[in-house]
């Protein structure tokens, strides 16, 4: 800046220049410069020490699994273990109402269950496998899956890949120690499994082709046990597959927002502000079709109690269900997942009663 002396007629001097150095500091930081871009916000890909997001804190696999196999073990849901019992327990109803309709259990009944749980094991985590293999750029998108090992970087495609094989192989080995038509089954089981990621991308109803795979277990295992099929495993199997669309439902509930966002389809975006309505009907069609097959199985016996005990069961399931819609906020995640866990003991409890009627 520059100022000019003046006389005091207002003249300027001829001489006498009088130079003043501007003083920056009196301006704002950075004159006639944009503000700074604000840094993106740092979005978590994954939990301390690789942990995935919704899976229970303190699990086996965080806690006590050797660190170079957890990323394989948390892509098979090792670290949550509910997919396996929902994975299961049709295979226990099974077995459970096969035994109470011939009169007991046998040994091989307890190969069947035992081994099913754990082809529930392989078959859940190399279903799991492929699911994220398929969907590792949704999973990306979702806050809730963010952090699984495929979008979070903690495994390759090709990793995954390998593990699914063998898991699958070591399951195969399982299956093949059954009778033919079980072997059979198992077999066709696997398009189902195929398809199920991909229900999301073309149908509303993708809890439909999860509920169609995941009892599959209820025909195969009355078929190891049995060696044939019959009118009370197809409504074994029904009465499963809506129980699935109930459960599902509310576990969808969880990435309802997410999944609108990026066009994910869901049961839970179909029936949004009707959920409730909806499992109301899959809860009377699930107790319906469970009695069904408990009078379609038993009631040929000459002994009216095992009939009566396995009703008492499904009865009691109806219950416990009826206790998870009343609690249900659609609207609050970690309720529906809550909830959606505590179908365990859902499928436990005519488990337990079909087991207890074949005792009297």
């Amino acid at each position: 800046m520059r100022l000019i002396r003046r006389q005091g007629d207002g003249l300027p001097l001829p001489k006498g220049l009088l130079y003043i150095k501007t003083n920056l500091r009196i301006h704002d930081r950075h004159p006639m410069t944009q503000p700074p871009a604000m840094p993106e916000a740092r979005r978590e890909t994954q939990g301390p020490n690789g942990t995935v997001a919704d899976a229970p804190r303190g699990n086996w696999v965080d806690t006590l699994a050797p660190a170079a196999s957890r990323p394989y073990l948390r892509l098979s849901r090792a670290d949550r273990p509910i997919g396996t019992w929902l994975l299961w327990l049709p295979c226990l109803w099974a077995v459970a109402l096969a035994a109470a309709a011939r009169g007991g259990f046998t040994g091989g009944d307890l190969w069947l269950m035992l081994s099913a749980g754990l082809g529930a094991f392989l078959m859940r985590g190399a279903g799991c496998t492929w699911n994220d293999i398929t969907d590792r750029d949704i999973d990306a998108a979702v806050a809730r899956t963010r952090s699984r090992p495929l979008p979070s970087g903690q495994i390759s495609v090709r990793q995954a890949v390998i593990w699914m094989g063998a898991q699958a192989m070591v399951a195969a080995v399982i299956l093949f120690t059954y009778h033919p038509l079980a072997i059979a089954l198992g077999v066709g089981s696997l398009a189902l499994v195929a398809i199920y990621p991909f229900a999301k991308r073309f149908t509303w109803w993708p809890q439909a082709f999860l509920g169609l795979a995941f009892n599959w277990g209820a025909l195969l295992l009355w078929a190891a046990a049995e060696g044939s099929l019959s009118v009370a495993p197809v409504l074994l199997y029904a009465a499963g597959f809506v129980w699935t669309l109930f459960y599902d439902t509310i576990y969808a509930h969880q990435d309802r927002e997410d999944d609108a966002l990026i066009g994910v389809r869901s049961t839970a975006r179909l029936f949004d502000r009707n959920t409730g309505r909806w499992l109301a009907g899959f809860l009377i069609a699930t107790v319906t079709l469970m009695a069904a097959a408990v009078i379609a199985a038993l009631l040929p016996l000459a002994s009216p109690w095992p009939l009566l005990i396995a009703l008492a069961g499904v009865w009691a399931m109806g219950w416990h269900m009826l206790w998870q819609l009343r609690q249900l906020n659609i609207d609050d995640p970690a309720l529906c997942l809550r909830l959606f866990r505590a179908n365990r003991d859902t499928g436990l409890i005519p488990a337990l009663f079909l087991a207890a009627a074949t005792l009297v």
